[in-house]
Formats: structure tokens, sequence, C-alpha cells
């Protein structure tokens, strides 16, 4: 048997796996502390609605919308943000 909390911890995805034009509920940031203090003050905070705006292949560059806001991340970067499972 899983917990739910074990299981809804396992189904999170992140934020890396969108596409564009997809939005999703950020639940985690993960990284070091430096880092995600720097994402929770552009807005990337848990409960948060956020949309992949567009893909950019050079530099593995992905433009995101948060808060009305459109913010750049590498792609490495955007890893340490997971989602809530699909429904």
């Amino acid at each position: 048997m899983v917990y739910p909390e074990i299981q809804s911890h396992l189904a999170m995805r992140p934020l890396s796996e969108l596409r564009p034009g997809d939005s999703a509920r950020l639940t985690r940031v993960g990284g070091e502390r430096g880092f995600r203090r720097r994402l929770m003050e552009m807005g990337f905070l848990p409960g948060t609605e956020v949309r992949l705006v567009r893909s950019v292949g050079i530099g593995d560059l992905i433009e995101l919308e948060v808060r009305g806001a459109h913010i750049s991340l590498r792609l490495s970067e955007a890893q340490a943000l997971y989602l809530e499972p699909p429904r």
C-alpha cells in the first residue's frame, strides 16, 4: 500500500515536461536554497498557475507566463519546478 502523500509526491512532474500552450499548477520548488528563493521572488510559488508560452531551441530556453509576467528559464532550471499531476 502506498500512502496518499507519497503517491501524490511520486505523481508530480517537472515543469520541463509541459508543451507550449499548456498550463498547470505549481506544487513544489526544488533546487538550492538561493535558487528557490530567487524563483519565489519572481512569482514561482506553490499553488500558482504556470503556462509554457514557447520553447526556444537555442540555449534550451523556455518562456513561461507566471502571474501575468513572461519569464525565461533554462530547461535545466525548469526541472526544479514540480507541477500537480494531470487529472
